[in-house]
């Protein structure tokens, strides 16, 4: 009975300790005009990736910050591997408010995986990314380490997951655009931690 007991122990020990991981990550409010999502940081997991996130949010580096660019079946005719994801951030104009490019943070190293509402850096070359971010419309598995989206193999650093408002994102991807472009960027009002009670 004793050993009965014990296991059930660590049973109950094991089940706490899966629900509880991860929970003290931070969640961010990212206002936009076509609506509101909540986004929790996996700093747990992507600590480069998501403290360069959070060092936008917390010196409100992300005024004039935008979604620009839309990625659909439909609109990369060039592109053998197709990928559906909406892009932002401070966008192709030269800005004070970026910070310099972070080391790559391999999906490999993180375990974060491009599944649906995940939110990732954007970048040419491994270590380039810095302001610029997407968020994946179902799963993307040819964005993680290995795939085959870019040619390096070394995939993107995904550091997060939209957790409220995959609708808006839905909607922002369903506007109207030129090739990828949107025709009219949607503006991101604010992006805040939410502060946990």
């Amino acid at each position: 009975m004793k050993k009965i007991n014990t296991i059930l122990m660590l049973l109950l020990f094991g089940v706490g300790s899966i629900l509880c991981y991860g929970a003290d990550n931070p969640k961010v409010l990212m206002k936009t005009e076509l609506g509101d999502m909540v986004i929790e940081i996996y700093l747990d997991k992507a600590p480069i990736t998501a403290t360069n996130f959070l060092k936008y949010v917390d010196e409100n580096r992300w005024e004039g910050a935008h979604f620009y660019r839309v990625v659909t079946m439909e609109n990369q005719p060039n592109n053998e591997i197709k990928i559906e994801v909406i892009q932002g951030g401070l966008g192709y104009i030269q800005s004070e408010l970026r910070l310099p490019a972070i080391e790559h943070e391999t999906t490999e190293k993180t375990g974060v995986l491009h599944k649906d509402g995940v939110i990732s850096m954007a970048r040419s070359g491994p270590g380039t990314a810095s302001s610029e971010f997407f968020i994946c419309v179902n799963d993307q598995p040819e964005l993680d380490f290995g795939g085959k989206r870019n040619p390096d193999g070394q995939g993107f650093a995904a550091f997060g997951q939209v957790i409220q408002g995959m609708d808006v994102i839905k909607k922002i991807q369903t506007q109207p655009a030129e090739n990828q472009r949107l025709a009219s960027n949607v503006k991101i009002l604010s992006i805040t931690r939410i502060k946990e009670k």
